[in-house]
């Protein structure tokens, strides 16, 4: 089995995705994805899953299927994907088509002491999500590739799986709230009004 070493600055490539982002939901899976998120720019419709490993794909797939109107991007790495693999498979039978699934894939588990991942040793993620089903699914290995799949985050019809291979060289932290009813409050705001959400 040959190994192709990840070359692709991960803050680099989540500050590319959202650049373009308009009015999509996002949700970011815990440690570095929210970091990354956080640092391209916080907003309300930006949710940050502190602690809750093995659950981004399925926070997503609620929102996608409550707003089908709206884009919803998640953003989560591959040791909290790994957590909860039997999400590509409730996703793709439900077949949402305004979601996408970005995996940040750095080979290691980040928030526990940067140990290998399954990735690392052939685990092939947009397989097992084409596998599943998923309309589109693909695996990112350098710049002019990501410039081909970042237009289909935002407009192919869903749902979309993309595994992006990034280096595990660290970033600083970019801390946004942390407090859990905070963080949910205000995107509930953000996207049905205060009067909706207070209901």
């Amino acid at each position: 089995m040959t190994h192709r070493k990840p070359v692709l600055d991960r803050r680099k490539v989540v500050a590319e995705i959202l650049k373009q982002r308009g009015d999509a939901l996002i949700v970011a899976g815990l440690g570095a994805p929210t970091w990354d998120t956080a640092a391209a720019g916080d907003s309300p419709l930006n949710f940050y899953t502190w602690g809750g490993m093995g659950g981004a794909a399925m926070i997503g797939l609620g929102l996608a299927l409550a707003q089908p109107r709206r884009r919803v991007l998640v953003i989560t790495g591959d040791g909290e994907l790994l957590m909860g693999l039997g999400s590509l498979a409730t996703i793709a039978v439900q077949q949402p088509r305004n979601l996408v699934l970005i995996v940040m894939d750095n080979e290691r588990y980040g928030e526990t002491g940067m140990q290998d991942t399954h990735t690392r040793f052939g685990v092939d993620l947009a397989g097992m999500a084409k596998a599943a089903g998923f309309r589109a699914s693909g695996t990112v290995y350098s710049a002019a590739q990501l410039k081909t799949w970042v237009p289909r985050f935002h407009r192919q019809a869903g749902p979309v799986f993309c595994d992006i291979k990034v280096t595990a060289q660290p970033t600083p932290m970019v801390l946004p709230v942390r407090d859990g009813p905070t963080l949910r409050n205000r995107f509930r705001e953000a996207l049905l009004g205060v009067n909706e959400a207070h209901k």
